[in-house]
């Protein structure tokens, strides 16, 4: 079977290594991460990957959870498999229902892993050095650190910082990494075990009601999906 994937970079490690060890051909798709945090553009620029599915794939994959409402309303002339996520943190946790149970025990949860560390701007120390040199040349100094301060009052909402380990290769460099940032910040340090179940289901073509939603072509992304959620998307 050939399978079209569209997903975020923040998962490229992951899903390359799930991508090994799937019996069909997977052509992925690659978006840019950080468009959760514009929900709207991220449904355009989806809408856009969709609508142009190649006709030889027997399904589209989408490797994205509900972010932000970002994928609500979507549709595709192929059949669409979406899974009962979130985010990408719960592809990357293994399920929605312990992405859920673990933010409820560890309140202020800021997740790191290998693919988010590789393709964003994590928070700490260089962020915040370029950050402020852009600032600088930009505003002027007398400006600068008060812009800095007002871009960072959202890390007030967290507390620890955790690392989603799927034993990847150069582990022990983002785990010090994660560690360097959480000390950096005043947080704590924590490590999860990741799990690579739902995204390998998802490559897999092993789609279970119970984690994934399974849309025929031209049906769109309804609303709760997942069910109701607590969950507030990571910057």
């Amino acid at each position: 079977m050939k399978y079209r994937l569209i997903a975020c970079k923040a998962l490229k490690p992951e899903i390359e290594l799930c991508r090994t060890q799937s019996p069909h051909q997977i052509d992925i798709v690659w978006m840019e991460q950080g468009l959760h945090n514009t929900p709207d553009q991220l449904r355009i620029e989806l809408q856009e990957k969709l609508s142009t599915a190649a006709p030889s794939c027997q399904a589209v994959l989408l490797g994205y959870g509900l972010c932000g409402n970002g994928i609500l309303g979507l549709s595709c002339p192929l059949p669409l498999v979406v899974p009962r996520a979130h985010d990408c943190i719960t592809l990357l946790l293994g399920s929605h229902r312990r992405h859920e149970e673990y933010t409820a025990k560890h309140p202020g949860s800021y997740f790191f892993s290998a693919g988010w560390i590789e393709e964003s701007r994590m928070p700490g120390r260089d962020y915040d050095r370029r950050l402020l040199e852009e600032y600088t040349a930009k505003y002027g100094p007398d400006n600068a650190d008060y812009l800095l301060e007002v871009e960072q009052s959202w890390r007030k909402q967290y507390k620890q910082a955790v690392f989603i380990d799927w034993g990847l290769p150069d582990n022990e460099k983002y785990i010090r990494f994660t560690k360097d940032t959480a000390a950096y910040l005043g947080w704590e340090y924590n490590q999860i075990t990741g799990d690579p179940a739902l995204l390998q289901r998802l490559l897999n073509g092993c789609w279970q009601e119970e984690d994934c939603l399974i849309l025929p072509p031209g049906r769109t992304v309804p609303e709760l999906f997942i069910g109701p959620s607590s969950i507030e998307s990571q910057p």
